[in-house]
């Protein structure tokens, strides 16, 4: 086997219409996805070092200049300086204000008074609220940039919902599975409030209240208590089969009888090689608790 840097490296986790999947990156051979459909084995073990992810950018990628090494336990798979160049030209970091394209602006549920507003470019289709794992969602409107995040703006702060929260709230939210019901019933006062509300911009397309569940497409219907986190470092194995992906964490039942849960932003940057698919997890795990209410924890 090759040196590490010439080896293919996980990028983390990408959502579309066809379902979430790894991506792989490879200095010479590109990129390439391999689709994590329920039931399909996962056996891997890490290299020597965690490296930068580098830049993605309107479809290209550019690798990190440095190579540079990053935490093992860090949420971002960037190093400083490819985050910073990340960030300045970013629609989630309020750094482009000329973007042409038409954004929605919508209403997420992620758990019991878990909901949040945001904004998506339009053509995205709805995969960023995929990417942030959440479990429904309704469309408010639609319209041009400036105009999205005026509205966002005014939901947060007429009707208090914030644009993010804690990600450790959401994932413990989700187990065990609210019904759709629940989820719809909220959405909708929700939205119904917000259609009423003075203040959204005359450019922004208001829309019926349609409720979108997203459960065909994380299968979390039979996960139960009891997954531990997995920890990543060097030179350690994780080996099991899917059985949900919901944003970037993938369910696994462990080829040990352990439920495991991988984090993928964790698992990016690192160079894979395989492992048997009976073979033992030897990366260390943690039980997955519900954090304090307040938290510096934001990300997605």
């Amino acid at each position: 086997m090759g040196p590490e840097s010439e080896r293919w490296q996980c990028a983390g986790l990408r959502w579309s219409a066809s379902g979430p999947a790894l991506v792989w990156r490879h200095p010479v051979r590109g990129e390439r996805l391999s689709p994590l459909p329920p039931g399909r084995p996962l056996a891997f073990t890490t290299g020597e070092r965690r490296r930068c992810v580098g830049v993605r950018r309107g479809g290209r990628h550019t690798p990190c200049p440095a190579g540079a090494e990053v935490p093992c336990s860090a949420v971002s798979a960037q190093c400083g300086d490819c985050a910073r160049l990340d960030r300045s030209h970013s629609v989630a970091a309020d750094t482009i204000a000329d973007d042409p394209r038409p954004y929605d602006v919508y209403l997420a549920w992620f758990g019991p008074g878990l909901v949040k507003a945001g904004i998506t470019a339009a053509e995205r289709a709805g995969a960023r609220l995929l990417e942030q794992a959440a479990l429904s969602h309704a469309l408010l409107g639609c319209g041009p940039l400036m105009a999205a995040r005026r509205a966002e703006a005014v939901l947060g702060a007429a009707l208090a919902v914030p644009d993010r929260f804690p990600y450790a709230a959401k994932r413990a939210a989700r187990v065990p599975l609210p019904s759709q019901g629940l989820r719809a019933a909220e959405l909708a006062g929700l939205h119904e409030r917000a259609r009423g509300l003075e203040g959204l911009p005359e450019s922004l397309a208001v829309l019926a209240f349609t409720p979108v569940h997203h459960d065909a497409a994380f299968h979390l219907e039979g996960i139960r208590p009891g997954h531990e986190l997995v920890e990543l470092a060097a030179g350690r194995t994780v080996a099991g089969r899917v059985t949900a992906v919901a944003g970037p964490d993938v369910y696994l039942d462990g080829a040990d009888g352990r439920l495991l849960l991988v984090d993928a932003r964790q698992l990016a940057g690192w160079a894979l090689s395989a492992a048997a698919p009976d073979a033992v997890t030897t990366a260390r795990t943690a039980a997955i608790r519900m954090p304090p209410p307040a938290g510096p924890e934001v990300l997605f």
